[in-house]
């Protein structure tokens, strides 16, 4: 399931590509989403790598007693994050389909996944 259509531009690109456990990064960058999309920034999340598996539904807690992400990304639609996209490469990687992940995100292909970079003019990586 990938999309070749040219992504459209936001004011800010959120790229996750970390793991749900194991590090803050991937927390850390979903509040920075959330903050920023409050003041009214127009917020684009792109899940790479290993951060595609933060979408996987009926998460555990970590080994730290770290909590799941999907409380916070169950809240992204209150904050008016509605462009979600995962890579395709990644879900073909992780063994994923669409079926298995929260929200619904739309995947893209590599050239894609440029065109968004390209067109964001904020983009923050975790």
């Amino acid at each position: 399931m990938s999309d070749q259509h040219e992504p459209l531009a936001g004011d800010l690109l959120v790229i996750l590509r970390h793991a749900p456990h194991g590090s803050s990064w991937l927390r850390e960058g979903l509040d920075v989403a959330l903050v920023a999309a409050a003041f009214g920034t127009d917020v684009s999340l792109l899940f790479m790598g290993e951060g595609v598996t933060a979408l996987v539904e009926d998460q555990t807690a970590g080994a730290l007693g770290q909590k799941g992400t999907a409380p916070t990304l169950e809240m992204l639609e209150m904050y008016d994050i509605e462009t979600l996209w995962v890579e395709a490469e990644a879900l073909t990687r992780f063994g994923l389909t669409a079926d298995e992940l929260m929200l619904a995100p739309r995947a893209l292909e590599a050239g894609a996944i440029a065109e968004a970079v390209q067109n964001h003019p904020r983009v923050l990586t975790f």
